[in-house]
């Protein structure tokens, strides 16, 4: 639910113009009573996507509904719908459609620096990027095999996680923040980046008439 109101928070505040990472680090110099939490592209791990449902489904068994359990998770698997939606409309700012454009996503893991692709939103991305037409690959260095999950089958190979690979592409979806991609220097030849995690702008890039990337927050 904390992840859920991160996320509603950042739709929210997207639509205001306000950086939802700005409002979060500051709020973090409150010193108690607060607990920070980060928006992101979905929930991942083999926990939280599926766990609370399980309460949900035996709350109903005693004629109960779990409200606040249930309106979490549609905010929270809505967020890959989201990302897509911000890239089609970054594209079009570049004078490109969904379709045909070549879209690099950074991680398959659901979290960063680990191999643990459990319930990734990544998939999810993936398959919505293909479904409206573009040509989706992916960068993992931890995960050089996109494997077969419980809805998933990409069939896919992790491409190299280069500044000229990343170059090849109209658009870099960052998914997962590895600290792989946390080098200014991947992104240098970049054209557009669409950063679900907040990665590039301690990296120098998205400020304005800064150099580099358009980038994109979703």
């Amino acid at each position: 639910m904390n992840i859920a109101l991160a996320n509603e928070m950042k739709l929210v505040l997207d639509r205001m113009g306000i950086n939802v990472w700005e409002v979060i680090e500051a709020a973090k110099t409150k010193p108690f009573g607060f607990m920070p939490f980060y928006p992101g592209p979905g929930l991942g791990g083999h926990c939280i996507p599926l766990d609370p449902f399980y309460l949900t489904w035996k709350a109903a068994e005693h004629g109960v509904w779990a409200r606040f359990i249930e309106l979490a998770g549609e905010v929270n698997t809505s967020m890959p719908h989201y990302v897509v939606d911000r890239t089609a409309k970054a594209l079009n700012g570049h004078g490109r459609s969904m379709k045909g454009s070549k879209v690099l996503v950074l991680g398959l893991s659901y979290k960063a620096d680990i191999d643990d692709d459990r319930e990734s939103p990544s998939f999810e991305i993936i398959e919505l990027l293909r479904e409206a037409g573009a040509e989706v690959a992916y960068c993992d260095p931890y995960i050089p095999e996109a494997r077969p999950g419980r809805e998933h089958d990409l069939r896919l190979v992790s491409v190299p996680c280069t500044a000229d690979e990343f170059a090849r592409h109209d658009a870099v979806l960052v998914s997962t923040a590895h600290t792989d991609f946390k080098n200014a220097a991947l992104f240098a030849k970049a054209r557009l980046v669409i950063d679900t995690r907040n990665l590039m702008a301690p990296l120098g890039f998205g400020a304005p008439g800064a150099a580099g990337p358009e980038v994109v927050r979703a």
